[in-house]
């Protein structure tokens, strides 16, 4: 039998990147003795390669343990692990729905920053009870009176709520899951009622099929029931249904309140989608339940294998990947210049780092990406058309405007660093829209900025910038129109369309100039003279040339008349010239990476 409903307390651990998520989740199952010691390691719930080596946790987990509270009675803990980044926003509120309380994490060397606030907004907003806990309080020289007033001021704690605790070693951590069962409400809700599960996160297992993490809000499921998604109206028969603990094991029911995982048997993972509804196919729910939402992507780049031999390779890869990540879209795309590939669409650009990290290493493609770009929406004479390519951007005579993204950016900043931070944001075409203090030291600057100044390289030039200090989060606001235009760049004279950028018009010049002077050292020497020009429509703005590798063919005249020298020259020049008719340039992968690179200078 399971558990009463009021002896169950699903929770969350929420933080910023890089403040000890993972390392708390490990003392929590040691200390409930969910693993045995001889099998524990370091970020347990981390189980990609991937995750572990960059620190980041990229797939919500979930983890059932038991806890013996100080009242003697045993209660049932379901941990769920959110991800910590920007880019899984939609995941990490989708986890929160699943859950009644979340512990907000703050690391007590940093202090409160732009996620941790977005993360605990978010919490509140879903009505979840909140624990704050100062996590890392092992480490020399931190000031924890600054933390808790962090904590006091922008999200109005009070000191006799906050934790301190250590998940390095361990300290404080039994005091986190008696708060757990005394401040967190037990779920409520009705037993008797049609089945309502929500599903916060799936994977793909070739045995099973689709494998959903489901929380059951309402009524229960047991093995062999048959079910029903709300939002695809796809049917399956239950194969499988248990808990993690926090590996797999099976169980014969769940029932409301629990957080478990159910088998579908489905074959892909975009029929059985995160903040869906599942229900019993004989006995449908009504309603589902709310805050469902397709995956949208943010960013878009096109992937081509270096060998043309290899885009079969490519393909299945992607589609392997695809199984595990629903939120990863993708076409068959066809360049001039780098032949057949896929152009793909991400929830942001680490989603596009951990993408291509994957396909080279798990799958061992050698792949070309081009420069990421973000979603216009180009209305012209006949109707709004959406482009994420700008290759497909239609002919300027037919545009009536051109709308991009604009994004409401958070960024929390030491007070010395404010001035870089501002020159940054306004060079990136920023607008400040407020400027307040998390507290006495620490500046918070909201600005609304176009998607396609972020995503390029903000990120890095932000943390150069502030030393590492400065955090930012960021979220869609609008799409607002600009003046926008395509730059092509034409190499000998035809277009490359990976090349192809849209840019605001007022910087298309500077643009071309930095990206021409850069190509002409990136490509290689021919035989003839290669010009490299960026273009808006037929103007050509910027021009770069080549210069040919050229044999000396005066070596051999010692003097004599100017007219055999003439000839001698004349006859190159001719030679070169025919050429430059049949020659064609190969472009290395150095010269994409260049746009990546072109707004720093």
């Amino acid at each position: 039998m399971s558990d009463p409903q009021s002896r169950i307390r699903n929770f969350c651990v929420i933080a910023h990147v890089d403040h000890g998520k993972t390392t708390l989740s490990d003392r929590l199952i040691e200390l409930t003795g969910t693993v045995a010691l001889r099998q524990m390691r370091e970020q347990l719930l981390d189980s990609m390669e991937l995750e572990r080596e960059h620190g980041v946790t990229i797939k919500a987990r979930a983890v059932r343990m038991a806890w013996t509270a100080r009242d003697g009675e045993v209660y049932e803990l379901n941990l769920i692990d959110t991800p910590g980044h920007v880019d899984f926003n939609y995941e990490v509120s989708r986890s929160l729905a699943a859950c009644e309380g979340a512990i907000l994490l703050v690391d007590a060397s940093q202090g409160i920053e732009a996620q941790t606030l977005a993360n605990a907004y978010l919490a509140v907003e879903q009505g979840l009870e909140v624990i704050p806990v100062i996590n890392k309080i092992d480490l020399p020289n931190i000031a924890l009176d600054l933390v808790r007033e962090d904590l006091r001021t922008p999200l109005g704690f009070k000191d006799a709520e906050i934790l301190l605790a250590s998940g390095k070693t361990g300290l404080g951590v039994a005091e986190i899951l008696n708060a757990v069962v005394d401040r967190v409400p037990a779920p409520s809700g009705d037993q008797d009622a049609p089945l309502r599960a929500l599903i916060f996160d799936s994977h793909y297992d070739a045995y099973k099929g689709v494998v959903a993490h489901v929380r059951i809000v309402d009524g229960s499921v047991r093995r062999g029931d048959r079910i029903l998604l709300m939002a695809t109206q796809k049917e399956a028969e239950l194969l499988e249904l248990g808990v993690f603990a926090p590996n797999a094991v099976p169980i014969e029911r769940l029932a409301t309140g629990e957080v478990g995982y159910v088998a579908t048997g489905l074959k892909t993972v975009a029929d059985c989608r995160v903040g869906d509804t599942l229900t019993l196919a004989t006995d449908p729910a009504r309603e589902p339940l709310a805050g469902y939402r397709p995956a949208k992507p943010m960013v878009f780049a096109g992937f081509y294998p270096v060998l043309g031999e290899e885009y079969p390779a490519l393909r299945d890869a992607l589609e392997k990947l695809r199984l595990n990540d629903a939120s990863l879209i993708y076409e068959p795309e066809n360049s001039n210049a780098l032949g057949f590939g896929f152009r793909a669409g991400f929830l942001g650009l680490l989603h596009l780092d951990i993408v291509q990290e994957r396909l080279e290493r798990e799958y061992d493609v050698d792949l070309i990406a081009t420069s990421p770009s973000v979603e216009y929406r180009v209305i012209t004479h006949s109707g709004e058309i959406a482009i994420d390519n700008p290759a497909k951007l239609p002919d300027p005579a037919t545009i009536v405007e051109v709308k991009e993204p604009w994004m409401k950016v958070t960024i929390i900043v030491p007070q010395g660093y404010v001035g870089p931070i501002m020159d940054l944001a306004q060079g990136k075409r920023g607008v400040l829209t407020e400027m307040g203090y998390v507290d006495p030291t620490r500046a918070m600057l909201t600005y609304d900025m176009p998607l396609a100044e972020v995503i390029v390289d903000f990120y890095d030039q932000l943390k150069s910038r502030s030393q590492g200090y400065a955090s930012l989060d960021y979220e869609l606001r609008e799409y607002r129109a600009a003046d926008l235009v395509r730059l092509d760049i034409l190499v000998a004279g035809t277009v490359v369309d990976a090349l192809s950028m849209i840019v605001h018009r007022e910087r298309s010049m500077g643009i071309g100039r930095v990206l021409t002077a850069k190509l002409r050292e990136l490509i290689p020497k021919q035989m003839f003279d290669v010009p490299i020009q960026a273009a808006i429509g037929g103007k050509v703005i910027a021009r770069e040339t080549v210069k040919a590798k050229r044999k000396d063919v005066l070596a051999k005249c010692y003097g004599g008349d100017i007219t055999r020298k003439k000839k001698l020259l004349e006859k190159q020049k001719a030679g070169k010239k025919r050429m430059k008719m049949v020659g064609a340039v190969e472009i290395p992968q150095e010269a994409f990476l260049a746009v990546l690179r072109i707004k720093e200078d």
